[in-house]
């Protein structure tokens, strides 16, 4: 008897402990602050001078996200290209796992272009700013076409003087001004009122048609502005923030827009731009 109710006793404590739920004490961490980080932003040095190759570095427990001026990587860690030298700014974000964000900005010293950067920047923004505006040489600046089977407006093409019609103030006596440094775009409308954004280039992103030839050549994106007369039309007039690169040399730029989900020959926007003397 006295054996069957150890046996007893020993079941009931067996499935009590079974049945004990387990308590999850891992601790994530708190959030830190923009003083506690532990980020750095690095120059490569050649030849005894700071490159503009710059190594950035987050040893801080949040996630990153780096601006750079002229781009944003959400690497930990990442070697990014910078355009101009002189003093540059980088604005790092973090993430804390609260949800909470932190910012803080580094400065970074570039002596020398020592990597070569893309002709590119210097064709829009002739090595320090340039102005741009609407090619009237063309017969039609703006309107549709088919993607990748057009270079300019083929559709519904529109003049110069129409362009108000679609974006108020954008038309005749708009421009808009590349900078350089900060990689800055500035959209000036035709009564003096401006709109400031950045852009960017993804040089990799090249379209190629089925014989092999080079229909884009990149991406050029815009951030808090769109180019002249930057919409959507079929899509309630959204805004467009990226653009596919046909053409742009010093003298013009020719961009364009598929509308989304378009194969070749589906809807495309496009628009042509010329640098003002």
């Amino acid at each position: 008897m006295k054996r069957f109710i150890i046996y007893i006793a020993l079941l009931v404590t067996t499935a009590y402990t079974a049945c004990d739920p387990i308590e999850n004490r891992l601790d994530i961490g708190g959030a830190i602050t923009a003083e506690e980080l532990n980020i750095t932003a690095t120059p490569i040095v050649v030849g005894g001078k700071n490159s503009n190759k710059v190594v950035l570095d987050n040893k801080s427990p949040v996630l990153s996200s780096w601006d750079y001026g002229v781009g944003v990587t959400q690497k930990k860690t990442d070697t990014v290209l910078l355009v101009v030298t002189g003093e540059n700014e980088i604005t790092f974000t973090g993430l804390n796992a609260d949800g909470t964000k932190i910012t803080k900005t580094l400065n970074v010293q570039i002596d020398e272009l020592t990597y070569e950067v893309p002709l590119e920047w210097g064709y829009l923004t002739g090595g320090s700013e340039k102005e741009w505006t609407w090619d009237v040489n063309q017969s039609g600046v703006w309107g549709n076409g088919g993607y990748m089977g057009n270079n300019a407006p083929a559709w519904w093409v529109l003049p110069v003087d129409q362009i108000d019609g679609q974006a108020p103030g954008e038309g005749a006596g708009a421009k808009m001004i590349f900078s350089l440094s900060g990689a800055k775009l500035t959209k000036v409308k035709a009564d003096g009122s401006t709109q400031t954004g950045t852009f960017s280039f993804d040089l990799t992103k090249v379209i190629t048609l089925d014989n092999g030839d080079v229909w884009a050549k990149g991406k050029l994106s815009t951030k808090g502005v769109t180019v002249l007369c930057g919409i959507s039309p079929n899509e309630g007039g959204a805004p467009v923030y990226e653009y596919d690169i046909l053409l742009l040399d010093n003298g013009n730029m020719v961009l364009s827009y598929p509308e989304p989900g378009v194969g070749p020959w589906g809807t495309a926007w496009f628009w042509m731009f010329s640098a003002v003397d």
